[in-house]
């Protein structure tokens, strides 16, 4: 008879349990009979919480949307709506080359054209490793980049190395931190030997420096990035120079920024655009663009320019 009560209890609290996970995810509440002899069914209200179990093997599907591996840019046709977010697991990157990094030429306008990525010197055949875990996407040569490998990583975001002079990988090669991806060179549109890094995400392209420091401590800026159009239009900088860096590490304080912030200067003797443009960390062509002028526009002293900053 013991037994029968047991069994009874067992399967009404089963179907209770079932019930309830149904209906909230985050406990189980169990009216769950309990056999009192003197008394015959009573009843006692119990909570369980549900703890979910995180599966440590799980990988993320970073292949499932745009992936081609026979083209540069498989987002052209992508819409992205800013602030865009971009997170990190770690703190640090892995120097792409083993040599100290030195920019020769920064993301931003430069001689009337948008440059899209930095450029790292090194000497032909150094190597050149990824910067993070991820899958190769594209290995191949591209117009204008010449030998070119681009990874696309876990967090979604792609790193193009470009100018290589070997390529020692192939698409859909997993590729770890660190990993070997081929050796520097001067390939495609290219006047020396350099490495030309390329920071992007879902097809924008974003100041590498916005995300990564390139000084010694191969440091992540933030593991939470909100990144705004500023950061992913070239003639809002300068490739001569780092812009003021305004890092947004909350979506609220990126929206806040998104006001423009603007600033009158009066030209003054001896202003040219380029001086004035290095003087206030900004493009020449935002510059023109702001105040609907060309670059060859002669200044007058006392006139006033709005720069965006």
């Amino acid at each position: 008879m013991k037994h029968l009560f047991f069994c009874i209890t067992l399967i009404l609290g089963v179907k209770t349990a079932q019930t309830q996970e149904k209906t909230n995810p985050k406990s189980i509440k169990l009216n769950l009979p309990v056999a009192d002899f003197s008394k015959g069914l009573a009843s006692t209200d119990i909570e369980i919480p549900v703890v979910s179990k995180i599966d440590s093997n799980a990988t993320i599907d970073i292949k499932a949307e745009y992936w081609d591996t026979s083209v540069y840019n498989p987002y052209k046709n992508n819409y992205v709506e800013f602030p865009l977010q971009v997170s990190f697991t770690d703190t640090t990157y892995a120097s792409p080359i083993k040599r100290k990094k030195v920019i020769t030429s920064r993301y931003g306008w430069r001689k009337g054209r948008p440059h899209k990525g930095i450029d790292i010197d090194l000497v032909t055949g150094d190597s050149v490793v990824s910067v993070l875990d991820g899958i190769v996407r594209f290995a191949k040569y591209s117009s204008g980049h010449g030998k070119t490998v681009v990874i696309r990583h876990y967090n979604g975001l792609e790193t193009t190395y470009a100018h290589l002079s070997h390529i020692a990988v192939k698409a859909n090669d997993t590729i770890a931190k660190g990993g070997y991806l081929g050796k520097g060179g001067n390939t495609g549109r290219s006047t020396g030997s350099h490495l030309h890094l390329v920071t992007s995400y879902q097809g924008e392209y974003i100041h590498p420096e916005y995300l990564f420091n390139f000084d010694a401590t191969n440091a992540i800026r933030s593991k939470e990035i909100w990144v705004t159009r500023k950061w992913t239009r070239p003639f809002y900088h300068s490739s001569r120079g780092l812009a003021k860096l305004t890092l947004f590490e909350t979506e609220e304080a990126a929206l806040a920024s998104l006001e423009k912030q603007r600033k009158v200067y009066v030209v003054r003797k001896g202003d040219t655009l380029s001086r004035i443009s290095q003087r206030n960390k900004t493009s020449i062509a935002s510059i023109c663009r702001t105040n609907n002028i060309r670059s060859s526009s002669t200044l007058r002293i006392g006139q006033k320019l709005i720069l965006e900053l």
